[in-house]
């Protein structure tokens, strides 16, 4: 099964985009699906997550919420991908 990564984000959004940055930076040459979930096309995503984006997933694990941790980020996904 392929490592997932999941970033609930929504439009205008400047930690949003940090994250997604950060993300996308941290596993360009890693075997890791990368999807981006915009939360304002779904009523029930924005009850959940409205205030609290982004929210990071690994694998439906929930690692991060409003700001990523790049050391702990490179660490979690060392341990999944070995």
């Amino acid at each position: 099964m392929p490592t997932k990564i999941k970033i609930l984000s929504k439009q205008d959004c400047h930690l949003c985009d940090q994250a997604k940055e950060i993300v996308l930076r941290i596993t360009r040459a890693l075997p890791v699906e990368i999807e981006v979930i915009d939360i304002e096309n779904d009523p029930e995503l924005v009850k959940l997550y409205g205030h609290d984006i982004p929210v990071i997933f690994l694998n439906d694990c929930k690692i991060f919420k409003h700001r990523v941790d790049e050391n702990k980020l490179q660490k979690l996904l060392k341990r999944e991908l070995e």
